[in-house]
């Protein structure tokens, strides 16, 4: 096992900044603070998974004297170009708007030797189709890159071959997919859902729940109708201005609101510590984004529980995923032993929550 490994595999396993503190640790170590360039590039797929990044790697550079800036789209670009030319050594992005910068000529990348791409899988499919090979023609020959991802899909395989020397693979799934997280489905009729999330949200004691719908017009609707129901809800999706999606992100992950109804925009990364309870209001096609949406539980070594709400179309999909994942979904139980899930992060009277609906 070498120096990498034992890395990432301890932040991975015990600290609580996990896959971010794996790979920003090392990278930091490796900027000289001396040098005012860009020398290492970070790219997420995410504005609010650059926003969260940053947030680690800014508190952990302080004790470096080496400065990191985050640029994403949806924000001032002006902005990011006076910022860009004061000292910068590191930089977190998104793919397009570090594109933008680097075709502008602002983004200089010829001394950037290390490139992190989070989330490779998200990062390498059509969203995103042939950004990386561009970013990466901006780089020097000799670069150190690193791919981060949840899954090996043909894209990742494929990007490894044409960009890597004898990459070296860390494979962690055995040790952490889905662990500390209990799967259950309940079937139902699509005209009971709203019915059952109610009584899901009476019965269990949730800290923080996030809520899946599968698309963005349902999200807002599912939000409407829980806030009629009389529980604070917040929601979240990619149609939304940025600024708006910020404060939502922001005043979620500070315990303002119990609940966050959301598209996928909020499936890749995103640590919340007090969410223990995932819900997937509506069933999702694919096994890769299943287990995006449920590791959003069970966070920082948490326990947690995910409750799929199945309707009869929604059958063959929940076996093909059960199948793929190599996991079991549970038919729920009339009672959830609070065990599985009740992690005590704060005294009652200290949650900004406690005692509202």
């Amino acid at each position: 096992m070498n120096e990498w490994e034992i890395a990432i595999k301890m932040c991975a396993l015990f600290f609580p900044i996990g896959k971010t503190g794996a790979y920003s640790i090392p990278v930091l170590e490796q900027i000289d603070p001396k040098k005012d360039c860009i020398q290492a590039l970070i790219i997420v797929p995410t504005r609010e998974l650059a926003l969260q990044t940053s947030q680690i790697c800014i508190e952990l550079a302080k004790h470096l004297d080496v400065r990191v800036m985050v640029t994403t789209g949806g924000t001032n670009l002006r902005d990011d170009i006076m910022r860009i030319y004061q000292k910068v050594q590191v930089i977190i992005a998104t793919p397009g708007r570090i594109l933008d910068l680097m075709e502008k000529g602002v983004a200089v990348m010829d001394q950037c030797k290390i490139l992190v791409l989070d989330e490779a899988d998200k990062l390498l499919s059509q969203d995103f189709k042939g950004m990386l090979d561009t970013v990466i023609k901006n780089l020097p020959q000799e670069r150190q890159i690193l791919l981060f991802s949840a899954t090996f899909p043909l894209t990742v395989e494929q990007f490894m071959r044409k960009h890597l020397r004898d990459p070296y693979e860390i494979n962690l799934m055995e040790e952490l997919t889905l662990k500390g997280v209990t799967q259950y489905y309940a079937f139902v009729q699509e005209r009971q859902k709203v019915h059952c999330l109610n009584t899901l949200f009476s019965k269990l004691q949730i800290n923080q729940s996030i809520i899946f719908c599968n698309s963005t017009q349902r999200v807002e609707l599912l939000a409407k109708k829980i806030t009629e129901l009389g529980y604070c809800c917040y929601y979240i999706h990619a149609k939304m201005a940025q600024a708006h999606r910020n404060r939502v992100f922001h005043d979620f992950r500070a315990g303002l609101c119990r609940n966050l109804v959301c598209s996928d925009l909020f499936t890749r990364g995103i640590d919340v510590q007090a969410v223990n309870v995932v819900i997937n209001f509506d069933f999702p096609k694919m096994a890769e984004t299943y287990l995006h949406r449920i590791g959003r539980s069970g966070r920082f070594g948490h326990l947690g529980i995910a409750i799929n709400l199945i309707t009869y179309d929604d059958r063959f999909a929940l076996h093909r995923i059960e199948q793929e994942l190599g996991t079991e979904i549970k038919p729920i139980p009339k009672v959830i032993d609070p065990k599985l899930y009740v992690a005590k992060l704060l005294d009652d009277d200290d949650t900004p929550e406690a005692n509202a609906k």
